[in-house]
This record gives C-alpha cells, structure tokens and sequence, in this order.
C-alpha cells in the first residue's frame, strides 16, 4: 500500500485531486492511500457482491455497492470497502444519494491478499 505525501494532512478536496487512473484511493487519518488490487482480489469481491445481489432480488431489503462507492465517516476518512450493503432506511426513497454516501454502513467487506506461511 503506497502513500502519497503532502505538506500537511491531506483532505478530501486532495483526494479528488488524484488522478483517474484505474487505483483506488482512500482517505485515511490525514493520508491519501493507494489500494492496489488484482484479478484474484476482484474475483473474490464480485462473487461476494453477487451473493448479496442475488439474494435482494428476492428480499429487496437494501443495496449492494462496489468498492467504487467512497463512503465519509465523521472522523475525516473517506474509505472505499471492496463491497457493501446498505439498508434501504438509510437510503432516500427511490433514489441514489449524490457524492459520497455519508451514512453507517450495515456491512462492510474488505478482501485482504491471501498470505501462505
């Protein structure tokens, strides 16, 4: 996970100056974070987010998002889980919520790199 360095704590305004080059960027605690991620990582988390989906179209209970969904919490951060699901109460009516979702998440999913000791 690299790091971009700035001459003081970085904000969101600084992470929507990264460039759009296929990365995934995060706010975390002041730094701009680079998630890289690969074939096996977006497999997993597309068989995860299809789980999910497949059960709503049945039980339409709520959404389920990709890791392109970058969600504010309060202490600053701006994180991007590789899938979610929100509830349809934090949810406006029929409609999807602009810019980033500013909401508690009632499931995030992170797919870490697998390790072999």
């Amino acid at each position: 996970m690299a790091t971009m360095k700035l001459k003081g704590p970085a904000t969101i305004d600084d992470l929507l100056q990264c460039p759009e080059d296929g990365r995934k960027y995060e706010l975390v605690d002041g730094e701009i974070i680079v998630s890289p991620a690969g074939f096996h990582h977006a497999e997993i988390a597309l068989r995860i987010a299809h789980i999910i989906a497949t059960f709503l179209d049945e039980s339409p209970v709520g959404r389920v998002l990709g890791d392109n969904l970058g969600v504010a919490f309060p202490n600053g951060n701006l994180r991007s889980p590789d899938v979610t699901f929100v509830s349809n109460e934090k949810l406006p009516r029929d409609q999807s919520p602009k810019g980033f979702g500013e909401f508690i998440l009632d499931l995030a999913v992170e797919v870490l790199p697998l390790t072999i000791a």
